[in-house]
């Protein structure tokens, strides 16, 4: 009988006969004094440890060690992210309700947000309706008469939270923004440290949202993709603490000798998992804000059945595909898809609850048949399809039916050209940021000193370092994914894939660089994880460490000034008009 080792082990698993064969890569190469890393145990590799707090040479430079060091550790699990998070709400509140204007789209969502407060529907404004809120927001001109609207209720809904607490002002549209801006930076902090193991890269991950200008200028603005990308992260979070909790039932159902056995990865049901149902309702929220939020819908439920597998792969299955179709999507197809689909349609209650909201009735006294074509995305085609009667599907739902197909005839039609327009092809490079907000002055008008004059603006840029950083992240990332089989790449460019990609469809359509903040925070993880590898991996030599932390330092610090540098162009602050022009490193910048 031929000897069992981790070589045959694999060929059997596989169905290759065990004995006379031609030897791994592996063994090949150890014929030349190649020695493999140490393969850690399968309960280890399903469910990885978190660093025992308090120990390593870090913890020594500050003179703790013993109780006190761990002690400090474990307050640095939620102490490191809430410190940055707050710093992250001190930049997003600080004179959150300047510009005293109504900026960009805020002339859209703001007004939408108080009518629904108002009324439970988008109503109506007459022209000149910004110069009246701004000047007296008691007499807001909101007419009960319905108003078409191309985007469902939720982000406007949450923006109507803020304006209930504080009226109709800059401030009050802008502070629920500012809200979930800040906590998206906690957000990140937290799952930066459940991927990387490291409370540290998951701080630094924070640390880059909070000082990225995209991210900052949307948290400060009444828009709806900071509300998508707040849902997108936290169904991201959710999936990643689901995949957590189902790999240790894996593991504590393995035998004690930790070994993978086939029984475990084949056969063993994963339970209740509530944090699926709650990525569920977050995806259903993010549709609910914007539709651009199915693609992300999508790539996240195909990404956590395939984490799935790979879990049950790792427990021992042979064929985890396969166990995994059989145990596992059809149960995480249910969590996730009639949670998304109920969240969004309950989204519409204040419309269901009025019969005078935008093709409210219009079902009302119609024949109930379903649709005698439907539109095949992407192509500008349709398919016919039978008819058949629909009088079982009550009004209201028909009448949100019709709503919804008209306004994906709007989105698809939408080509008018706009100044800021772009591709997303140039966003990665931050090459066509969106100026929300631009007042000039000449001297000794509003309080400018300067010789050639003032100027003021908002714009929707990232910080420029960071985002070209990242894009070296990216094919960083790739590497891991496509040649080391690093999951956490692979999790990492899936969010920005879903996040980015969709658009390469739609380039005939009116598109914007802000759409972009929807990924943001998956490029600020992937800059961290390729910061981590500069760092050096555990137990590299002293000198390579050194040298290493030098050069992630560097790169942050210089991340840090560069937005400090253009903090005055994220928030309207005025300064002299040179340097103004100073910071417009791009000629497609103005």
């Amino acid at each position: 009988m031929a000897r069992v080792t981790s070589d045959t082990a694999t060929q059997a698993r596989h169905g290759e006969p065990v004995g006379e064969q031609t030897p791994s890569w592996r063994g090949r190469l150890r014929r030349y004094g190649y020695a493999p890393p140490p393969r850690a145990g399968a309960r280890e590799r399903l469910v990885p440890p978190y660093p025992e707090p308090g120990r390593g040479r870090v913890w020594g430079l500050f003179g703790l060690d013993g109780d006190d060091a761990r002690l400090l550790g474990r307050w640095t699990a939620w102490g490191g992210p809430v410190l940055v998070a707050l710093l992250a709400g001190l930049l997003r509140f600080w004179n959150l309700g300047s510009p005293h204007a109504v900026i960009f789209d805020e002339t859209y969502y703001a007004k939408d947000a108080w009518a629904l407060y108002r009324l439970g529907y988008e109503g109506t404004w007459p022209d000149g309706a910004n110069d009246t809120i701004l000047d007296n927001p008691a007499a807001a001109p909101l007419s009960e008469a319905a108003s078409y609207v191309v985007h469902p209720p939720v982000g406007k809904w949450i923006i109507a939270l803020g304006e209930a607490a504080f009226g109709l002002t800059p401030f009050g549209w802008r502070f629920m923004v500012a809200v979930l801006g800040t906590l998206s930076v906690l957000m990140v902090c937290r799952i930066g440290r459940r991927l990387f193991r490291s409370t540290a890269l998951g701080c630094l991950a924070g640390l880059l949202l909070a000082v990225d200008g995209l991210h900052l200028v949307m948290s400060r603005t009444a828009l709806l993709d900071l509300v998508l990308m707040f849902f997108v992260l936290a169904a991201f979070g959710c999936l990643l603490i689901d995949r957590d909790h189902a790999r240790a039932r894996l593991a504590a159902a393995l035998p004690p000798d930790g070994r993978p056995d086939a029984g475990v990865g084949d056969r063993l049901g994963l339970g209740a998992r509530p944090w699926r149902l709650a990525a569920g309702l977050c995806l259903g929220l993010a549709c609910a804000t914007k539709w651009s939020g199915l693609y992300v819908l999508i790539a996240f439920g195909i990404l956590t059945v395939l984490w799935d597998a790979a879990s049950r792969r790792t427990a021992g299955a042979r064929r985890p595909r396969l166990s995994m179709l059989r145990r596992d999507a059809a149960p995480a197809f249910l969590s996730v898809v009639p949670v998304a689909v109920a969240a969004y349609v309950a989204s519409w209650a204040g419309w269901f609850a009025s019969r005078d909201g935008y093709f409210r009735t219009w079902a009302e006294g119609r024949r109930g048949l379903s649709p005698e074509s439907l539109p095949i995305p992407f192509t500008g085609l349709e398919l016919s399809l039978p008819q058949f009667d629909m009088t079982w599907v009550p009004a209201p739902l028909r009448s949100l039916w019709h709503y919804e197909s008209e306004v994906y005839s709007f989105h698809v039609g939408l080509t008018s050209e706009h100044t800021y327009q772009s591709h997303p092809w140039s966003w990665l490079v931050a090459a066509r940021p969106v100026s929300y907000f631009y007042e000039s002055s000449d001297r000794g008008e509003n309080g400018c000193t300067a010789e050639g004059g003032c100027a003021r603006e908002v714009l929707a840029l990232g910080t420029p370092l960071l985002w070209w950083a990242a894009c070296f992240a990216l094919l960083y990332c790739l590497y891991r994914w496509a040649l080391r089989r690093d999951w956490r790449a692979g999790a990492i460019l899936c969010g920005v894939a879903a996040g980015w990609l969709p658009w390469f469809l739609y380039q005939e359509r009116t598109i914007f660089y802000f759409y972009a903040v929807v990924f943001v925070p998956f490029l600020c993880l992937a800059l961290a994880m390729a910061i981590g590898a500069v760092l050096g991996p555990p137990g590299c030599a002293e000198r390579r460490r050194a040298v290493g932390a030098v050069g992630a330092g560097v790169l942050v610090l210089l991340i840090v000034w560069n937005f400090v540098y253009f903090h005055p162009l994220y928030t309207g602050v005025q300064i002299p008009k040179d340097a103004w022009q100073s910071r417009m490193w791009l000629d497609t910048w103005i």
